[in-house]
């Protein structure tokens, strides 16, 4: 039996369109993904970028007032940019509007860029070749310590946090968000929020600290192998192997993304997906996201700017129904997944609706 499948989305902003598009065209997209079945519907949370989804508690707001039964949440809430205290309260009002149907989801991308930026003068890792296991292509891990020296992106992340402020410890922030969601907090009660019945869920990337702090909780987790293909399985192994029961859970609970684009047939697949690479490369660059580009009116990157995006391409999923469809099944067999998170970018939103349509007939929701 297949496991559930649902969508994490990034209101993406499409060349010659704008954030007011992209905002109506994911709370779309969320309608439709309610009635084709999918579990949950998710949205990022991106700065400085040619995505809409910065304020991730607003849009989750909008777009479970504009469905019914589907759940919804954050994919998730960067920690180092904000407080225990703001989360918890604001996530408290979602759940008091919507009961039952709110994920907070949580990660500590600003401070894994902060470390990074520290750690920058250190030796780089032994490379590592690429591989496949059943199936699943495991890339050499990409160094993202130039993208994060560029000074752009430092300008950016100072933007992101009152000059000199230092976030804390993500498990700290975590312990703290754990105890006012269960009224035991000792400054005082998070309303709304305490006793709300949240459960956290903890998005990571690699066999760091938020898959050791998701285990040490008993809380799910989520392994971005959209974003970081080559370290995704560790992350799980280790998630598993150090998981501790809670009143969250009882054993481990494992989700895993992956980034596809599916079409009746494969040619108008590779058609529409065509813009990936320029995406990637943007924001890998240093630049942040670009608009997502047109396939019809796109200069050949460079072979040294392929090799940046090559992990990211090799690990999209883009095809018909079956030929992805093989690939998330293989995908959920190496992860022993409890659930798959899938997300698709496109320049048209009919398209990004199609693919999403397709997969979802074709998985048996």
């Amino acid at each position: 039996m297949n496991v559930p499948l649902s969508i994490l989305d990034l209101a993406p902003i499409s060349a010659g369109s704008d954030a007011a598009t992209a905002l109506r065209n994911t709370v779309d997209l969320a309608q439709h993904a309610e009635r084709w079945g999918y579990k949950r519907f998710w949205v990022a949370e991106h700065h400085f970028a040619a995505v809409a989804s910065s304020a991730p508690a607003v849009l989750v707001g909008q777009i479970a007032a504009a469905t019914e039964r589907i759940r919804v949440g954050t994919a998730a809430v960067q920690l180092g940019h904000t407080t225990a205290v703001a989360v918890v309260e604001s996530f408290g009002m979602l759940e008091a509007f919507h009961p039952g149907r709110i994920d907070l989801g949580v990660g500590r991308s600003g401070q894994r860029r902060v470390e990074a930026l520290r750690d920058k003068r250190k030796p780089p890792e032994p490379p590592r070749e690429w591989h496949e296991i059943d199936g699943v292509v495991i890339p050499a891990p990409f160094d993202m310590r130039a993208m994060l020296s560029d000074p752009r992106m430092q300008t950016r992340m100072a933007a992101l946090q009152q000059p000199h402020a230092v976030a804390p410890d993500f498990a700290d922030q975590l312990d703290d968000i754990l105890a006012m969601l269960q009224d035991r907090y000792d400054v005082g009660t998070a309303v709304p929020g305490a006793g709300s019945g949240l459960t956290p869920w903890i998005f990571g990337s690699s066999k760091g600290q938020s898959a050791g702090v998701a285990a040490a909780r008993g809380l799910p987790f989520v392994a971005s192998y959209h974003i970081t293909p080559a370290t995704a399985l560790e992350a799980i192994e280790l998630y598993r192997n150090e998981f501790t029961p809670s009143e969250y859970l009882a054993e481990p609970y494992v989700v895993v993304s992956a980034d596809i684009v599916v079409a009746d047939d494969e040619p108008t697949a590779q058609r529409w997906a065509a813009g990936y690479a320029h995406w990637v490369y943007s924001i890998r660059a240093g630049g942040g996201a670009i608009p997502y580009p047109d396939p019809e009116d796109l200069p050949p990157l460079t072979a040294d700017q392929i090799g940046i995006v090559r992990d990211r391409v090799a690990t999209q999923f883009v095809g018909d129904p079956d030929q992805v469809v093989k690939r998330l099944e293989a995908l959920r067999r190496v992860t022993n997944a409890d659930e798959l998170v899938i997300t698709s970018v496109t320049h048209r939103h009919e398209d990004r609706l199609r693919s999403h349509e397709l997969i979802a007939q074709r998985w048996g929701l």
